[in-house]
C-alpha cells in the first residue's frame, strides 16, 4: 500500500519506559513543573462554567506524559458515564481501515467494493477518495435543516434501514478526488465496506463479525472496556456517529494515535498510518478553518496534531508537540462553540512544548 507523508511532521513521542500501558487503568500524576498551572486552571473552570446560552461540558480530561493530570465532570455525569462520540466515530472508522490496510485486506488506492458503484461513474471511487471525504459523492452534512440534509434523512428518515445504501446512492457530482465534501453518508459507505471485508473471514451476521472485530482487534486491546458500536438495521456500523465510550476510553483511543499507533509493545496500526491520518488534503471554509486529513481533523494552530470531532463539542485532540491527548464531551451547539475552542486551546497551550519540537 502506497502512502503520503508530510516531509516535515512533528515526530511522535514513545510511551514512558518507566510507565505502565493505560490498558488497565489510566496513571495518574500531578502536574509537571512547566506546566502553566494558572493558566490551565482558569481554561478548565471557564469549560466547566460555560457562559449562558453556550451549552453544557459533561467530561474533561486531560493526558500530558502518559499520565491523566486533569479531570473533571459535569451534571449528572460521572468517569462511569458513557457517552456519545457523534462524528468522533469517523476516526474510529479510519482506525478499523488501518488495522485491516495492515492486515492485508484493504488497499486504499483500489477501486472502493461498493455494488452501487458498479457499472456507473462512481465506479472509479477509491477507499482513499472516501477516507479523504472526496469521493465527488452529492451530499449535504446539515444538522438543522431536514428538507435540505442527506445527513439527516440518512440517519432517521428514509435512509433509517441501511444507511451505506443511501450514501452510496447518491449522484456523482466532481470526479473523485477533486473537490473535499465532509460527508457522513461518506463514512457509512467506508463503514460497510469494512464489515464486508470482516464478514468474509468471519462467521455469523456482518453485525457479529463486526462487534467481534472491533472488541478484538481495537477496543480490546487498548482496554476500552466501555467502548460500544451501534449499527443500523441493516448490520452496518454506524461509523459516522455512534460509538459510545467513556472519557477515559476516548483517551485511550487518542493516546494510541499519539503513539504511532502501538500498544504495549505492538502494532495495532500499521507504520504510516498516523501520518496518513494527519496528512491535510484539504481545510474546511467555514470558520475557524481546521484542515482535513484521513477522516481526522487537524489543528492548524497546534502543529502536527490531529483531532476528532463530534456533533455537540465531542473532541479527542492529539497533540503530538507537547505529548498530550485532550478529550471533552459535551452538548454545545455549533453556533456558540468560539468561546469553547478558545478554551480549550488554552489548555493545550497551557503545556510545553517537547524538546524534540523545539
Amino acid at each position: 500500500m502506497r502512502l503520503r507523508y508530510v516531509p516535515e511532521m512533528i515526530a511522535l513521542a514513545r510511551h514512558p519506559a518507566d510507565l505502565p500501558w493505560p490498558t488497565t487503568d489510566w496513571p495518574e500524576g500531578e502536574l509537571a513543573a512547566d506546566v502553566d498551572a494558572v493558566s490551565l486552571t482558569d481554561a478548565l473552570r471557564a469549560i466547566r462554567d460555560l457562559p449562558e446560552g453556550g451549552g453544557v461540558s459533561l467530561a474533561m480530561l486531560v493526558v500530558h506524559r502518559g499520565r491523566v493530570v486533569a479531570e473533571q465532570y459535569g451534571p449528572g455525569t460521572s468517569g462511569e458515564t458513557t457517552l456519545i462520540s457523534w462524528s468522533m466515530a469517523k476516526s474510529i472508522t479510519q482506525a478499523v481501515f488501518g488495522v485491516l490496510v495492515g492486515d492485508g485486506r484493504i488497499d486504499v488506492d483500489a477501486p472502493a467494493a461498493v455494488p452501487e458503484f458498479v457499472g456507473s461513474q462512481k465506479s472509479v471511487i477509491t477507499v482513499r477518495d472516501l477516507l479523504a471525504m472526496k469521493s465527488g459523492l452529492e451530499f449535504v452534512e446539515d444538522y438543522v435543516d431536514a428538507a435540505a440534509s442527506h445527513c439527516l434523512e440518512m440517519l432517521f428518515g428514509s435512509g433509517s434501514e441501511d444507511h451505506a445504501h443511501y450514501a452510496a446512492s447518491r449522484t456523482r457530482l466532481h470526479r473523485p478526488g477533486d473537490v473535499w465534501n465532509y460527508s457522513s453518508g461518506t463514512t457509512n459507505i467506508l463503514a460497510r465496506i469494512a464489515g464486508d471485508v470482516v464478514a468474509q473471514r468471519e462467521h455469523g451476521s456482518t453485525e457479529e463479525a463486526m462487534r467481534a472485530f472491533l472488541g478484538e482487534r481495537l477496543f480490546g486491546p487498548l482496554g476500552m472496556t466501555s467502548a460500544e458500536a451501534k449499527f443500523d438495521p441493516s448490520g452496518t456500523f454506524v461509523g459516522s456517529s455512534y460509538v459510545y465510550a467513556t472519557a477515559r476510553d476516548f483517551a485511550r483511543f487518542g493516546y494510541l494515535y499519539l503513539r504511532d499507533g502501538c500498544w504495549e509493545g505492538r502494532r495495532i496500526l500499521p507504520e504510516g498510518w498516523v501520518e496518513y491520518a494527519r496528512t491535510e488534503v484539504a481545510v474546511d471554509p467555514e470558520p475557524p478553518h481546521f484542515g482535513y486529513g484521513a477522516h481526522w481533523w487537524i489543528w492548524r494552530d497546534q502543529p502536527g496534531s490531529l483531532a476528532a470531532h463530534g456533533y455537540e463539542g465531542q473532541y479527542i485532540i492529539v497533540v503530538p508537540e507537547r505529548d498530550l491527548v485532550v478529550v471533552h464531551l459535551a452538548k454545545v451547539p455549533a453556533d456558540v462553540r468560539s468561546p469553547l475552542l478558545a478554551q480549550l486551546n488554552r489548555v493545550i497551550n497551557a503545556f510545553p512544548l517537547c524538546r524534540a519540537a523545539i
